[in-house]
């Protein structure tokens, strides 16, 4: 008589992925003020009432938790331990569309350098302290206790994420926490204001056009309108992020052009960027450190 065959065991059920508010909750309680995000991790936008600044900007986007706006308003300054806010019923339309959870880095007491590619992390076990580290889809959060100011692009594929900007809530980590080193600080070169008098820069380069860009697949009239409202935005940031946005615009940019055969002038459209952000204040040598670190992420992104 044959053995009877053994049955086989169901596989086990996965483990059921925690609500972004439950989630949240577990944060506010251990002192991490979170906030919800929406798909393509992103905060939820301002509210109606502060279109335009009306509300003086939660004041001025420096103060994170509760404001006079009931619902989730002002993206990072969203960030509260404040479980009665977390809770409210203000709140609960965002928790029904969150799919995942941001918080504050500094509002815990941390900076993270987010590390977005195998060369990021490759360059950080190198060249930075060790710390508790965190996996992304793409690469780490390598996390340091004590507060900076936030800065994008320090580097290829390098942010550093802590006074005023969220981060997306992966899990606790892994490794002991150590102090912020100088290194990391070094990182970050605080991008002036408006500066005052006249602003003094490089020569004007030639401007892009068809010559430098024999290998682009793109209409002279696409690239231009891209470029002009990229431009626009730069030059919006009268006070302050021109250099932020140029780095945007820059790396939005080398994006379209990836598929391209090349060449696609993308130096002579960096030039029109840098331009455009050393007329509103922006440091030359910041501003092509911005846009020089945009291209070069936006031609890696599709790689």
């Amino acid at each position: 008589m044959a053995p009877a065959r053994k049955t086989a065991s169901p596989p086990a059920p996965a483990r059921p992925q925690r609500p972004p508010l439950s989630t949240a909750l577990n944060l506010a309680v251990q002192g991490v003020p979170p906030l919800p995000l929406r798909a393509g991790k992103m905060p939820f936008g301002n509210c109606p009432r502060c279109t335009g600044g009306a509300c003086g900007g939660r004041p001025n986007m420096k103060n994170p938790g509760p404001c006079q706006c009931p619902a989730p308003c002002h993206g990072w300054a969203a960030a509260t331990t404040d479980t009665r806010v977390l809770t409210s019923p203000a709140w609960a339309p965002a928790w029904r569309e969150a799919v995942a959870v941001g918080y504050h880095p500094a509002g815990a007491g941390v900076t993270v350098v987010d590390l977005d590619s195998p060369t990021a992390v490759a360059w950080a076990r190198e060249t930075l302290p060790a710390t508790r580290t965190v996996p992304t889809t793409r690469g780490e959060h390598w996390i340091y206790r004590g507060v900076m100011h936030s800065a994008n692009a320090v580097r290829p594929g390098v942010d550093i994420k802590s006074a005023m900007a969220y981060a997306r809530w992966l899990g606790a980590g892994t490794g002991p926490l150590t102090d912020l080193p100088q290194v990391v600080r070094a990182l970050a070169v605080r991008e002036d204001t408006t500066v005052s008098g006249p602003v003094v820069s490089s020569p004007p380069r030639a401007p892009w056009s068809r010559s430098v860009a024999t290998g682009c697949r793109h209409t002279e009239r696409f690239v231009r309108t891209g470029l002009e409202h990229g431009l626009a935005r730069v030059r919006a940031r009268t006070e302050s992020g021109a250099g932020s946005q140029a780095f945007g615009v820059a790396r939005f940019l080398a994006v379209q052009h990836t598929d391209c055969p090349g060449p696609c002038g993308l130096e002579a459209l960096g030039e029109e960027i840098v331009a455009a952000a050393v007329s509103v204040g922006v440091p030359e040598a910041y501003a092509r450190r911005a846009v020089a670190n945009g291209l070069d992420t936006g031609q890696g992104a599709a790689a």
